[in-house]
């Protein structure tokens, strides 16, 4: 296109203002308002006048087209990054989805909270004001036996304010088999150092004795801690002590023995086929003076750290500055109540997702994958049922997985079908194995069953 040509349809492009005054851009400005839609048209403009230039456009499209054009680019821009997926993967609690999928009651308890005022730090017998460290206080020590609890925003906070208000300037012996790195990089060696504490390792990396613990101790030694192996296994030529061996070692010393748990088990999972997981339970009766553990993994509930124990250092926790910093909202405080209250009505099996998604009979998962197969046939899929395993994920019992089955998919290319299924509008995620694309039912929820398999049907198709 000649240079006279190019600038003949660069002036047959219209104005701002004029694409304003179209009955679709009123209908933009009273959607996102006028701001954000003028930046939307001159983004159209934008782009229209670069294909113009690089010889693209053999014409000036259509005020219609320009003004649709910013429409898309105003929902795009505006379409949330944090949305739902469905999962079918098979790892239950899957940290980057977003780990445990909460309870119906827990969400109408958040909801319930959200859409007025409550009572967070407001006491109604006294009309005084309250403390938002009661709330969930005494689910919390009526289930685990312990005398006080704290919740604030996450394990890891947990940990650092333990630390920092009970550990500060003094001593802090840990084994060398448990300075374990969690999800994102973050290293316990690296949350001790934030807290001021001086971080003594003992033993090896797989074998430590209890006289490691006990030659370590001396007069600046604040406290003993244990982090559990909750993200990873150490197998073969490899010992340490019991927790109640290590409260012994403490107590004899006037010292607290610290327990990071983790994945904040209040059920047995044994019986449902996995290797036992210590429970926060078992902590405190071995005689760990505190333990740190999670609100969102094997709990179920939504993220939180939460610190049960002695009272007198709970009260600790609560005075320190810190605690301020890392305190949590009404929304998860009421969520986290809901959840608790599943394990105080013993209906924590059939009501939180982690713990139906655990406890589902083989039988019906497989049930379930050969109704899906089957109307995938129909629709002239390849699919078919093979056997599967899914994980707990979350950094809880590694190396342990559950039998499931799953609807195994053959397509021409998986990676490409993978990435499809990831734009839906629900996106669906999945895994490739053995070059098939791999849906698990065990983590799917029951209401995104349809959306689930129109995914896979429109994908499959395309």
């Amino acid at each position: 296109m000649d240079k006279e040509n190019t600038q003949s349809l660069l002036r047959e492009l219209p104005s701002v203002d004029r694409l304003l005054n179209t009955a679709m851009a009123v209908d933009m400005m009273l959607a996102y308002g006028r701001s954000l839609t003028v930046e939307s048209l001159r983004a159209s403009l934008d782009a229209a006048r670069s294909s113009i230039l690089s010889g693209k456009a053999s014409y000036a499209p259509m005020n219609a087209v320009l003004v649709d054009d910013a429409r898309l680019w105003l929902e795009s821009y505006l379409a949330p990054t944090l949305q739902p997926v469905i999962n079918g993967t098979g790892v239950i609690v899957h940290t980057n989805l977003g780990r445990a999928p909460l309870s119906a009651a827990a969400r109408t308890a958040i909801e319930d909270a959200a859409k007025g005022y409550s009572t967070l730090e407001y006491d109604l017998p006294s009309g005084q004001r309250g403390s938002r460290t009661v709330h969930a206080e005494q689910l919390l020590t009526r289930l685990t036996e312990a005398e006080a609890a704290l919740v604030v925003n996450n394990n890891a906070a947990a940990v650092l304010l333990m630390l920092t208000a009970l550990c500060q300037g003094k001593e802090v012996i840990i084994s060398r088999g448990q300075l374990v790195e969690i999800g994102g990089g973050f290293r316990i060696p690296d949350v001790m150092a934030q807290s001021g504490a001086k971080l003594v390792e003992v033993g090896t990396t797989n074998r430590t004795h209890l006289r490691d613990y006990a030659n370590a101790i001396t007069e600046n030694t604040a406290a003993i801690l244990v982090a559990h192996h909750s993200n990873y296994k150490i197998i073969g030529f490899s010992s340490e002590p019991t927790l109640a061996e290590l409260a012994e070692l403490a107590h004899e010393h006037n010292l607290p023995l610290l327990y990071d748990q983790g994945s904040g088990a209040l059920l047995d999972s044994s019986p449902f086929g996995l290797e036992p997981e210590p429970t926060v339970l078992d902590g405190l009766s071995a005689g760990a003076d505190m333990v740190a553990f999670s609100g969102d993994k094997l709990l179920g509930g939504p993220q939180a750290g939460i610190l049960v124990g002695r009272q007198e250092l709970i009260a600790r926790l609560k005075k320190h500055p810190l605690a301020r910093a890392v305190r949590v909202d009404k929304l998860c405080l009421a969520g986290l109540s809901a959840t608790l209250t599943h394990y105080l009505t013993e209906n924590a099996i059939e009501e939180i997702p982690v713990w139906r998604m655990i406890a589902r009979p083989l039988t019906e998962i497989g049930s379930e994958a050969d109704t899906w197969a089957a109307r995938l046939q129909e629709r002239g899929i390849r699919a078919e049922v093979v056997d599967g395993r899914s994980t707990v994920g979350g950094g809880s019992l590694p190396g342990t997985s559950l039998p499931s089955r799953v609807v195994a998919i053959t397509v021409a290319d998986p990676d490409q079908f993978a990435s499809q299924l990831r734009q839906e509008k629900v996106p669906v995620i999945g895994r490739i194995q053995d070059g098939r694309f791999l849906i698990d039912p065990r983590t799917i929820l029951p209401e995104q069953v349809e959306i689930l398999l129109q995914s896979l049907v429109h994908c499959a198709l395309a």
